[in-house]
C-alpha cells in the first residue's frame, strides 16, 4: 500500500515539475530621466521582486535629454510612462490624444527656485521682477504658476544650462532645480547653503511622477493596469520605509553617475518635504489623486490661457486604480 502511494506521489511531483509556471505579463515603463532616487520606488519594485509578485515582468527604460517617452507611449512602443507634471496629461487631452494618468507617485512636484543666502531673495514673492534662470520646459509649466500667483513677467527669464557655475558666480543669481539634487551640488561646489523654495509648498498644485498609459489599455486590460499601479505603489512604500538597497543597486547599475551620497541626499529630501507621502496619501495611500485638485490646477492654467475653459480635463486622468490604501501596511 505504501509503495503504491509512494509511486503515485512521485508521479504527481514529476507532473507538477514538468508543468511550466504561469508566464509573467511583460510590461515596458519609461521614466522621465536617467535612473535616480526620484525613480526609487519603481526600481525597488523590479529589484525586490514586487512586480513579479503581481505577475509582471517589467522593463524600465531610462529617459534623458534625447528621449521623448510621451511620444513613444502615444505610438504604442511603451505600455506606461512617467509624466513629471500635470501638464503632460492635460496636453494630451487638449490634442485629443487618448492617454490617461492613472496614479501620482509624487504628491508634490520637486521643482524649486534656488537663491543665495543673505541677499533678500528668500521668498517667491521677493523674486518678482528679478532675473531667474529657467529651462525651456519650465517656461510652459512652473513659470505659468509663478506668473499667475506672484506676478512674474517673461522679461525676468534668463537661460538655464543645467550648470550651477553661473549661479555660483553671481550672488544675486536665482535658478530652477529639484529639491532632491541641485541644492547638494551647490553646497558641495560653492560651500554655501542655498535658499531653497519648493513651489509645491506655495500653492503649485501639479502632481509629479505620474503613471500614464493609453485609454485603450485601461479599457481592454484594467487588471494589468491595476497590478502595475499596485506594485509600483508597494515599491515606493518598500523604498521609503523598508530597505532601499535593492532599488539603489539597480539605479546605480543603470546610471553609474548616481553615487551613495547623492541617492541618500535625494531620499532624505523626498521624505523631509513629503514629496511622495503627504497630504491625501496619509488617508488613501501613496499614488492618490483627487478630482478637486485636478480642477483647481486646470482652472489656474485656464486663466493663463493654456487651456480652453470648455476642455473636458477629466479625460486626462482616472481615479479607477488608486485611493485604495494599497501598501500602507508596509509603512513603519
Amino acid at each position: 500500500m505504501r509503495s503504491w502511494i509512494s509511486r503515485t506521489l512521485t508521479l504527481i511531483l514529476i507532473a507538477t515539475a514538468a508543468t511550466p509556471a504561469l508566464a509573467l505579463d511583460k510590461v515596458t515603463f519609461g521614466t522621465d530621466w536617467k535612473a535616480e532616487a526620484e525613480h526609487g520606488g519603481f526600481y525597488q519594485a523590479v529589484a525586490a521582486g514586487i512586480y513579479e509578485k503581481y505577475g509582471l515582468e517589467v522593463t524600465i527604460r531610462q529617459g534623458g535629454p534625447q528621449v521623448n517617452h510621451s511620444q513613444l507611449l502615444a505610438a504604442g512602443r511603451l505600455d506606461f510612462n512617467m509624466a513629471p507634471n500635470s501638464f503632460l496629461p492635460l496636453n494630451f487631452t487638449k490634442e485629443n490624444v487618448p492617454m490617461v494618468a492613472v496614479a501620482a507617485l509624487f504628491q508634490k512636484d520637486p521643482q524649486v527656485l534656488i537663491a543665495h543666502p543673505g541677499v533678500g531673495n528668500d521668498s517667491l514673492a521677493a523674486l518678482k521682477g528679478k532675473p531667474i534662470m529657467i529651462g525651456s520646459d519650465a517656461r510652459i509649466s512652473t513659470w505659468l504658476f509663478l506668473k499667475s500667483k506672484f506676478g512674474y513677467t517673461d522679461d525676468q527669464i534668463r537661460p538655464y544650462t543645467f550648470n550651477v557655475a553661473p549661479f555660483l558666480a553671481d550672488k544675486n543669481a536665482v535658478q530652477q532645480g529639484y529639491v532632491s539634487s541641485e541644492p547638494l551640488t551647490i553646497e558641495k561646489a560653492g560651500h554655501i547653503k542655498p535658499v531653497v523654495m519648493l513651489l509645491a509648498d506655495q500653492g503649485y498644485l501639479s502632481y509629479g511622477a505620474m503613471i500614464q498609459t493609453s485609454a485603450k489599455l485601461v479599457a481592454e486590460k484594467p487588471d494589468l493596469v491595476q497590478r502595475f499601479v499596485d506594485a509600483s505603489i508597494e515599491g515606493w512604500y518598500s523604498y521609503l520605509y523598508g530597505d532601499p538597497a535593492p532599488g539603489n543597486g539597480l539605479i546605480k547599475k543603470d546610471n553609474p553617475e548616481q553615487d551613495d551620497e547623492l541617492i541618500s541626499y535625494a531620499v532624505g529630501k523626498i521624505k523631509e518635504y513629503g514629496i511622495v507621502d503627504s497630504g491625501d496619501t496619509l488617508q488613501t495611500g501613496i499614488g492618490t489623486m483627487t478630482d478637486a485638485r485636478w480642477k483647481d490646477f486646470f482652472d489656474m492654467m485656464v486663466k493663463e490661457g493654456l487651456y480652453p475653459a470648455g476642455m473636458d480635463y477629466k479625460k486626462a486622468y482616472t481615479l479607477q486604480f488608486i485611493n485604495k490604501r494599497v501598501g500602507m501596511q508596509l509603512k513603519k
